[in-house]
Formats: C-alpha cells, structure tokens, sequence
C-alpha cells in the first residue's frame, strides 16, 4: 500500500500547522485553573493548585516516552508496511502505560508526602493538595494513554487528527473544570475532576478512533495474538527506558536553572521565571516542526529511501532554524511588552530588561536540537538521545557553578545557552548512527 512520500518544506510545514494551534491550547488550560482558583475565597486554593498541577504535570510529563516510542516504530512500521505491527505496537505500549499508571496511584501516599515536605504548606493547603491528587492520579491511565495515541497518529503522519485529539482534550478540560467549579461548588476538586473526566472521554474516543482507523485503512481484522512476545517488550522497554531517563535529565536541567536562581536571589529567581516563559512560549512552535518530522523521518527509514530521508532533514532543519530566528525577532520587537504582561512589579521588569540579549539568543540555537530531537525520535535512536542529553546537562551543571560565581545570573544564562549549544552537537556527532541504518 503506497503512502505519502512527500518530504518537501511546503508538506512539513503543513504538517506543523495544526500542532502549532493545539500547542497553544495547552497553557490555556493552566490559566483557566489559575482563573477559577485565584477567584476563591483565600489564596490557600491558588497556591494548592499550581503546586499540585506542577509535581502531576512533571510526573506524567516524565512518561512522555510512551508518545515519542510509539512515533518511531509506528513510522517505521509503516515505512516497511508493517501494519499489523502497528496495532500490536499500540497494544504493548498500553500494557505498559497501564502497568506504570497502577504504580503512580499505588505510590500516591508517598507523592503527597514528598509534597509536604519539599513545598512546607500549611495544613489548610495541605488538605487541599490531597484533594487534588487524590482525584486527579486516576487519570493516569487516561492521560498516559492519550500519549500513546498521539504518538500512533503522529507517526502515521496525521497530525491534524493527533491535533485534534490535543486540544479536544484541553477545550473539554477548561469546559468541564468551569462547570465543576462554578456551578457545583466543588472547588479545588472540581478543577481535578475536570482533567479526570476529560481525560477518560477523549481517551476512550480517540483509543476506538484509532483502531478503527488503523484496522480500515489497512484492511486488518483486530487481533490481539503476538502481543505478549518477550522480545518485543524488551525493545520497547530499551526504547521507552533510554528516553525516560532523557527526559529526567532535562527536567533535571531546568530545576537546576531554578536552583542556581534562588542561590543568587529571591529577586533572580522570580525574574529567571518570567524570563522562562519566553523559552517555554517558543518551545511550543519548534516542538510543532519536530513533531510532524518525527513520524516522515521514521517512514523514510521504513522505507529505506535514502534520498527522501536527507531531504526531509535538510528541510526540516532549514524550517525550524527559520522559525527560530523569526521568533528571536518578535521576542526583540515585543520583549517589553510580554514582561509587562506578566508582571506589575517595576523593579522586577527593569531587571529583565537586563537579561534581554539571552532571550533573543536562544530561540534559533534551540531550533537545531528541537528539531534533531524530533530526527533521533522518529529514528527510534533513542539511546543517543540520552547519552547526548547525559553530556550536556552535566556540562550545564558545572559550567553554570563556576560562571554563576563570575558572572552571576548572566553566568546562568551563558552556561544554559552553552546547554542547548551541546544538545545539538552530541546529537550531530551521534548522526552517523541513524546513517547506518540504511546499510
């Protein structure tokens, strides 16, 4: 069964077009809760919610292999015309979702403990962050799952449903919390509630969704034979480990950013976390070229078109570095106005004015290692991944250490640079082995 080969600018760009919109839905769904708690009767709602939306965020967040692993192998599944691999490969990887999902609400107790500790609330907040873990944990498997379909539509080369399912899911989320909060009363647990309920819904749908369309499109009967093959797990384990531990590292490298913001000040670290909007508001657009790669460079691997595969890197890597650039130019044409959207406090604004030059400086740096991460991913190479992420954020952990003491929070900044600077280079040293892969 033939499939589309395209790899010119103009179809990646396409691709990218609906995963830049749902990545905007997203932070749309941390500033409703924001909204629906800051209006509460004490502050105590507000501050349980960013701290427990934050530890389940960066809990899920960490298993995010299980979208980046179905992408490479579903692609090149398809690039081999494998389909029943493909179903098989969503099968296993929700075994896996399912076995992990079980030991995060088993491990609830010692998450809420370790919450308590590290954040000190107070008893009113304490109780109230209970309420909200206590809710949202079981949708983990929801959540996780959602991973996984993504990650099977993405490589399939159908970002537009994949899309689709993203901001289904943020837009039912915002809708449902509103309704639980405004209309139910049911504060802090309503806003989990919200997720939960959204979560299952989308999930559900999405999960028949896709196999109806993997079993139609392919004319393939849903069997669930040569699904507990050992050496298949095995693989996806070996695949879904070396990206967990990629992306511990990296979660790793921006708690050290914060970290090294407190040592120099209270005033630095508030001023470093508006500063990281400007990162994290970039990331949503080059992370869209990196999705949509993703799943063209695994089929081009599949299929062992040598021609198409450069093509599709030389294209990629020239769209995203594009874009890049063009967002370190809003960034200088629009930096003060953003700064004074996020904040009132005058000291805090003049102070960023100073650190504005590492803002405009990232974006089109961070473009190389985005978009390779999305090349090693739909190459399933994902143990270069974790060895070039290894590299790099333990040179930003001691680079950081000597500059900060030199140059301090311009020190910070200068090594983190030197951190994506790194992120893109192990991973163009390591290229070759993605190369080897058509011998």
């Amino acid at each position: 069964m033939s499939y589309n080969t395209n790899v010119s600018k103009s179809y990646l760009f396409q691709l990218s077009i609906p995963i830049f919109f749902s990545n905007l839905a997203v932070p749309l769904v941390g500033l409703t809760d924001t909204f629906l708690m800051g209006h509460m009767e004490s502050e105590k709602f507000l501050a349980a919610t960013s701290i427990s939306t934050a530890v389940m965020t960066m809990i899920l967040w960490s298993f995010g292999f299980l979208r980046m692993g179905t992408v490479g192998i579903v692609a090149q599944c398809l690039g081999r015309g494998d389909y029943r691999g493909i179903i098989l490969t969503i099968f296993r990887n929700f075994i896996i979702a399912l076995v992990i999902s079980i030991l995060i609400i088993l491990l609830k107790p010692i998450i809420i403990n370790l919450i308590n500790k590290f954040y000190l609330p107070t008893t009113e907040t304490k109780d109230l962050i209970n309420d909200y873990i206590s809710v949202r944990i079981f949708s983990a498997p929801a959540e996780l799952g959602l991973y996984i379909v993504v990650g099977l539509f993405l490589g399939l080369q159908k970002t537009r449903v994949s899309s689709l399912i993203i901001a289904s899911f943020c837009i039912l989320n915002i809708i449902l919390s509103v309704l639980f909060v405004q209309k139910y009363n049911l504060g802090i647990t309503g806003v989990a509630l919200g997720t939960l309920v959204a979560a299952y819904v989308v999930c559900i749908i999405a999960l028949i969704n896709s196999f109806w369309f993997v079993t139609a499109k392919f004319n393939l009967k849903l069997k669930t034979t040569n699904v507990f093959i050992l050496e298949k797990f095995l693989q996806l384990f070996k695949i879904n480990f070396d990206i967990f531990i990629r992306t511990i590292l990296l979660t790793f490298a921006f708690l050290w950013l914060n970290y090294q913001s407190s040592l120099i000040s209270e005033e630095i670290l508030a001023v470093n976390s508006i500063l990281l909007q400007f990162i994290m508001l970039a990331s949503f657009f080059l992370d869209a070229y990196a999705f949509s790669t993703e799943g063209v460079i695994g089929y081009t691997l599949g299929r062992k078109t040598k021609k198409n595969f450069y093509l599709a890197v030389k294209n990629s890597i020239q769209l995203s570095s594009a874009t890049g650039l063009a967002i370190a130019f809003v960034f200088f044409i629009l930096f003060k106005p953003i700064v004074h959207g996020l904040t009132d406090i005058d000291y805090l604004r003049y102070l960023a004015y100073g650190y504005f030059l590492w803002i405009i400086l990232i974006p089109p740096v961070a473009s190389f290692c985005y978009q390779l991460d999305g090349i090693f991913i739909g190459a399933a190479q994902t143990a270069e991944m974790r060895n070039g992420m290894f590299v790099s954020v333990t040179f930003f952990i001691v680079a950081s250490y000597y500059l900060v003491q030199t140059l301090s929070n311009h020190g910070l900044w200068l090594s983190f640079l030197m951190f994506m600077i790194l992120r893109a280079l192990t991973l163009y040293f390591y290229f070759s082995r993605i190369e080897d892969k058509f011998n």
